[in-house]
């Protein structure tokens, strides 16, 4: 029962593979422009959503980052301090907070700290500032810091990295900074930019107090060498590319450049790095993806985690290309255009991140200053890397992830930086190429599945399998860092299964039962598929088809026989094999076995299945004939059981073809006089020495494909038109060199002897059959040309009668 199954489904595809083909190409087609179009992408992130958070989430707490979290709790606490208050104020904070946070992570021992947020707006009170770089420049301990940008930015001329660093600013003397004095109570500070291109920055007009930054300086502070090769790193346009939500700063024009946002002057010098901040999210608001560098097409600025990066791992340049991030001694695998999507972990910040309130760490430096422990764990901050950013609602900065709709912003830079500095890993996107690959696959998987199977279980459960099967194995790849498209070639493959469905239960099965129910007990099996797939009924009359003709004998098979004749079973089993193992050979060819006739074999080439190539078929079916017939000679021989020696003959023409009989019995077969010059032509072998004689018609159609010896022109009993016959020898190029001296000596004989130089010819065959005694087309003709050299024929015009 298996194996008939699978013949039916193999059947099956012989006879609609064409169609499974063109609907798993045209299915990839639609998707593919639906993909483009931008019509799956909705169906891409959920897909891809759904994924990350099943395949790579609960990695657990990292290793190498901890963030400072300004909570709900710290706002509130501070405010009700009235110590706080009066040093710190209210959000924003003075920047004599943050001085003392810096002392306090140091004093715990963090590796570093990075300040998700900007300072690029001075205090009224400049002191505060001052003394801010000035802790900054006191302590060991590296401090990183955001950068946004903006289109009304002025923009910075190229930074010259060969040029001597800005000189820290160190201005004296440093103003003491007060504590606990309502007046050490910031107030809130303008942001302010130069008028003119090549303008100094200066944090008050008394140069006497800061000196100045020129643009130069604050250039090469804030952007970076980045190496790119591939893609260049995207420009800081007013509004990221169509679709994408408008950044920070867009104030309407599509294509506007931003520039970045210059710090407080008296940081730079003060600050290790500085990096890009500025949200980057997918049109649906989510942060999935992330990129390593802008430019605004003069410089090139990193973001903040890979600044980060950079810095600790005492980097000169970043570099980008091959798919591949490089800081320092590390690389990482991106995208091709130098982003990638981030592997956060999780979802909560707190499961991914040790995370502390910025008021424990405050309450800490009081402690510490008063001489008693901090009450801090050492454990999560020492060694690590310190991110502060704010989790309350009211800061402003809450985003969505993968994994939950609202997160705190610091989650992306938390997540990149662990990845740069763990042993993590980014996400990304296989080629584009393997996309194609996969959905093509996928298309002509579901139609050769349902058009092959037509299982109505499997057709109903297919839109719900290929889905899952198709989320299970993103997911799996998924897990490896890989992104792999799942709403293409989902798409595609329910395109395709929609389209085998339609043709299974439209088309298909009716007809395919109908025929088969009112035909299969008395016709061949292989004509009820062709009348399948064809959806016609036989007809007993027929019609014209051009035919390659097929017909092979054994010579001398009464002979043969008589051998046997007390033991006929011996011959049965001999002749079988010799059928079995011929037909084998032709049926692999896509030959139709029409009928045996003893040890005579039958073929058609192009019929009932029409073959454009029928021709080339029957010829390749004759060598491989010849070739097993040629094997099977040399077995029976060792066995001792008598020779097989076959000729075969193959003519190509317009016959006609069709079901034959009575309406109670007939057979699918093929008339007319091209058969019988096939059969002529086998017969034919005898006279000429020849295995394999085909017709004119079918060397006009294969003779690209094949190696001949032209033999004779002929003339059939009962025409008066004469033929080229030839002797078939090899497929193109495997005739071995000595033979094809052989038929070009051959031919120059040919030529003499239908001149009737009949002693010339005679004495260029002779040298040949010297040359080659086994040629047997040599000695027919040089028997010939001495027999007409002795007695020239009358009326001789070249041409040999085939009477039998």
């Amino acid at each position: 029962m298996a194996g008939e199954t699978g013949r039916i489904i193999r059947q099956r595809w012989r006879d609609h593979w064409r169609l499974m083909l063109g609907i798993a190409a045209l299915s990839t087609v639609l998707s593919a422009v639906a993909w483009w179009g931008g019509w799956l992408d909705d169906l891409e992130r959920g897909a891809y959503d759904q994924a990350l958070t099943a395949f790579t989430g609960e990695r657990g707490l990292s290793p190498t980052v901890s963030v400072v979290v300004i909570d709900q709790g710290t706002l509130d606490g501070i405010r009700a301090n009235e110590r706080y208050t009066l040093n710190f104020g209210t959000w924003p904070y003075s920047r004599n907070l943050w001085a003392r946070v810096v002392e306090q992570l140091e004093a715990e021992g963090a590796r570093a700290i990075v300040f998700d947020a900007v300072m690029d707006e001075r205090s009224s009170d400049a002191s505060t500032d001052l003394a801010f770089a000035q802790v900054l420049r006191d302590t060991r301990i590296p401090f990183f810091l955001g950068v946004s940008t903006n289109v009304n930015a002025q923009p910075l001329p190229r930074a010259d990295f060969d040029a001597a660093p800005a000189s820290p600013l160190a201005p004296e003397p440093v103003p003491s900074v007060p504590v606990a004095t309502p007046e050490s109570a910031p107030s809130g500070g303008e942001e302010t930019f130069p008028e003119e291109e090549g303008e100094s920055f200066t944090d008050t007009p008394d140069e006497r107090v800061l000196p100045a930054v020129t643009p130069e300086e604050m250039a090469r502070a804030l952007a970076f060498p980045v190496r790119v090769a591939g893609h260049a790193p995207p420009l800081l346009e007013g509004r990221e590319a169509a679709g994408e939500h408008p950044v920070p700063g867009d104030t309407g024009g599509t294509h506007a450049v931003r520039h970045p946002v210059p710090p407080i002057p008296v940081l730079v010098g003060a600050v290790d790095g500085f990096g890009l901040v500025d949200t980057e999210t997918d049109p649906d608001g989510f942060m999935r993806r992330t990129r390593f560098a802008y430019s605004d097409g003069v410089n090139t600025y990193p973001t903040l985690p890979v600044r980060v990066a950079a810095g600790l791992f005492r980097a000169r340049q970043v570099e980008l290309s091959g798919g591949m991030l490089k800081v320092g001694g590390r690389q990482y695998r991106v995208d091709a255009d130098g982003g990638a999507a981030m592997d956060y972990g999780g979802g909560p910040l707190h499961e991914r991140f040790h995370t502390v309130p910025l008021l424990d760490v405050l309450d800490g430096w009081v402690r510490r200053e008063s001489g008693q422990p901090s009450g801090l764990s050492r454990e999560v901050f020492r060694g690590k890397v310190v991110v502060i950013g704010g989790t309350a609602l009211g800061l402003g900065d809450i985003k969505a992830t993968s994994f939950l709709a609202e997160v705190p912003g610091v989650m992306k830079q938390a997540s990149v930086l662990d990845t740069l500095l763990g042993d993590g890993q980014f996400i990304t996107r296989t080629p584009l190429a393997v996309d194609l690959a996969l959905t093509l696959l996928v298309a002509l998987a579901s139609v050769v599945l349902l058009m092959t199977t037509r299982w109505t279980p499997l057709e109903i459960a297919w839109p719900v399998v290929l889905p899952v099967g198709m989320y299970l194995v993103a997911g799996l790849v998924l897990s490896k860092g890989s992104h792999l498209l799942t709403a293409l070639p989902s798409m595609a493959g329910l395109l395709a299964g929609v389209a085998a469905v339609a043709f299974n239960h439209l088309v298909a099965n009716r007809e395919t039962e109908f025929v088969r129910a009112a035909f299969s007990r008395f016709m061949e099996p292989k004509l009820v598929e062709q009348m399948i797939a064809e959806r016609k009924l036989p007809k007993l009359d027929g019609e014209n088809v051009e035919i390659s003709a097929f017909f092979s004998d054994i010579r001398g098979f009464s002979t043969f026989s008589e051998r046997f004749k007390e033991d006929p079973r011996s011959l049965v089993r001999i002749l079988n094999t010799y059928l079995t193992r011929v037909s084998g050979v032709l049926l692999k060819e896509g030959a139709c076995l029409d009928k045996y006739i003893g040890d005579a074999v039958v073929c058609l080439f192009g019929a009932p299945m029409r073959q454009d190539d029928h021709a080339v078929r029957a010829c390749r079916g004759a060598l491989a004939a010849k070739a097993e017939v040629d094997a099977m000679r040399e077995e029976f021989r060792a066995k001792g059981l008598p020779d097989v020696y076959t000729r075969i003959g193959v003519n190509s023409a317009v016959n006609f073809v069709g079901n034959f009989g009575s309406e109670q019995l007939f057979s699918y077969t093929a008339i007319g006089d091209g058969m019988n010059l096939a059969a002529r032509l086998e017969g034919a072998n005898k006279a000429y020495g020849s295995v394999i004689m085909i017709g004119p018609r079918t060397y006009e159609l294969a003779r690209e494909h094949i190696e001949v010896r032209e033999l004779d022109r002929v003339r059939v009993a009962g025409k008066t038109e004469a033929v080229t016959v030839y002797e078939l020898l090899a497929l193109k190029g495997g005739l071995d060199a000595r033979k094809r001296v052989t038929v070009e000596r051959y031919h120059v004989a040919l030529a003499l002897y239908r001149q009737a130089r009949f002693e010339e010819a005679a004495s260029e065959l002779e040298w040949l059959a010297a040359e080659d005694v086994d040629d047997g087309p040599t000695k027919a003709l040089l028997e010939r040309c001495r027999k007409y050299a002795e007695s020239p024929p009358p009326g001789f015009d070249g041409v040999a009668s085939l009477d039998k």
